[in-house]
């Protein structure tokens, strides 16, 4: 990694906090084009990232002392901040959006549209709980977090800058519209939400080490401490999770994990689906990927979930194309409009909703959730 240098000051890579984070990447903005990707990113879809408000004072209400040594651990890590200037470009970056596939190039801005404005969810959602917050435990964690996602969110504009556009991230706190979700959803959610991340960016990133010609944008490279981040958020929200053992234990709140769990891994397979592309041009089979991410994140989600999905049920991956050729027929109806892009707009979502139900009531595979909810990366 490059020397700190004084010009570093200016850059989100190197911020202590989310708002200088995003101060740094708002003062960088004034002349580029961004009211496409920024409209993009304030779309508010089944498959688009969503901006959550939730009880803040339920959530200051925590007490964490039945993990106090897990959480001191966690948080001693995530103070010593190991990925500090790690989100910049450095001299192996050689980005070439000229030389790419018109094509390719939609699905990639795509895909970078949405990790950002995900990225930038999760830091919105941990800077409000932090403000508002008055517990020390969690206000710390929540404002570490925040500075974690801020940078990502940075780091993805960098790169979109390159391409004439950037997501205005100011613009999105203030305009985007928030959907409430209660204190144990966002723990349920945003935990699989980490969970998942780290599977995505390692698997990709362990792809690429055995195939380093597919690599066709140089920000794969810096996807393995990407990934470290996401891994450690998860286990903060594991260990949140386990101070109130209800959370995993009643009945009620087992459908509510299963629902998750279906929404979570259903809204991927769909959403990577519809780019083509984009997978094929890092060399990877789409339909494998979102199996392994699956197999990766169920492995993981072990250490506080009392079950996994059946993931090779007879039911599942049919079901799961069943909703991929559902979504697309709902936005062919809804661009087509009048009355018969209605009735096929509606016969989409039934579609949708019945392949759903069928994944959701496959069995699932029971385990013994372990004593210690602490894991390391093994990917």
């Amino acid at each position: 990694m490059n020397a700190h240098t004084k010009s570093d000051a200016a850059h989100s890579a190197f911020a202590d906090t989310a708002e200088e984070a995003i101060a740094l990447q708002e003062a960088q903005g004034d002349l580029m084009t961004s009211d496409k990707a920024t409209e993009q990113a304030m779309q508010n879809t089944l498959l688009t990232p969503r901006f959550y408000t939730t009880d803040f004072a339920e959530m200051d209400a925590l007490d964490v002392t039945p993990v106090r040594k897990d959480w001191d651990d966690l948080i001693a890590e995530m103070k010593s901040d190991p990925n500090k200037g790690h989100f910049k470009k450095t001299d192996e970056w050689n980005a070439d959006w000229e030389g790419m596939e018109p094509k390719l190039k939609a699905e990639f801005i795509d895909f970078l549209i949405s990790s950002c404005t995900a990225e930038f969810s999760g830091c919105v959602l941990y800077k409000e709980m932090k403000r508002r917050g008055s517990n020390t435990d969690i206000t710390t964690l929540f404002q570490l977090m925040a500075r974690d996602e801020a940078r990502h969110a940075g780091f993805i504009n960098d790169a979109l800058r390159e391409a004439g556009i950037r997501v205005n991230l100011g613009f999105l706190t203030q305009q985007k519209k928030y959907t409430y979700f209660r204190p144990k959803f966002i723990y349920y959610a945003t935990y699989l939400s980490e969970k998942i991340g780290y599977a995505r960016y390692i698997t990709i990133f362990r792809h690429l080490e055995q195939h380093p010609d597919k690599q066709f944008h140089p920000i794969f490279g810096w996807f393995r401490e990407w990934c470290n981040d996401e891994f450690r958020h998860g286990e903060a929200f594991a260990l949140l999770i386990k101070t109130e053992p209800k959370l995993t234990e009643t009945s009620m709140n087992k459908l509510w994990i299963k629902f998750f769990l279906t929404a979570v891994y259903s809204t991927m397979w769909v959403r990577d689906h519809q780019r083509p592309l984009f997978h094929e041009a890092l060399g990877v089979d789409v339909t494998w990927y979102g199996q392994e991410v699956f197999r990766k994140t169920s492995e993981g989600t072990k250490q506080i979930f009392p079950f996994t999905l059946d993931i090779d049920h007879p039911r599942w991956r049919p079901n799961l194309d069943r909703m991929e050729a559902a979504s697309r027929q709902i936005a062919a109806a809804k661009e087509r409009g009048g009355l018969c892009g209605f009735i096929s707009r509606v016969s989409g979502m039934a579609k949708a909703a019945i392949a759903f139900v069928s994944v959701f009531t496959i069995p699932a595979i029971q385990h013994v959730v372990p004593e210690s909810t602490r894991m390391e990366p093994t990917y």
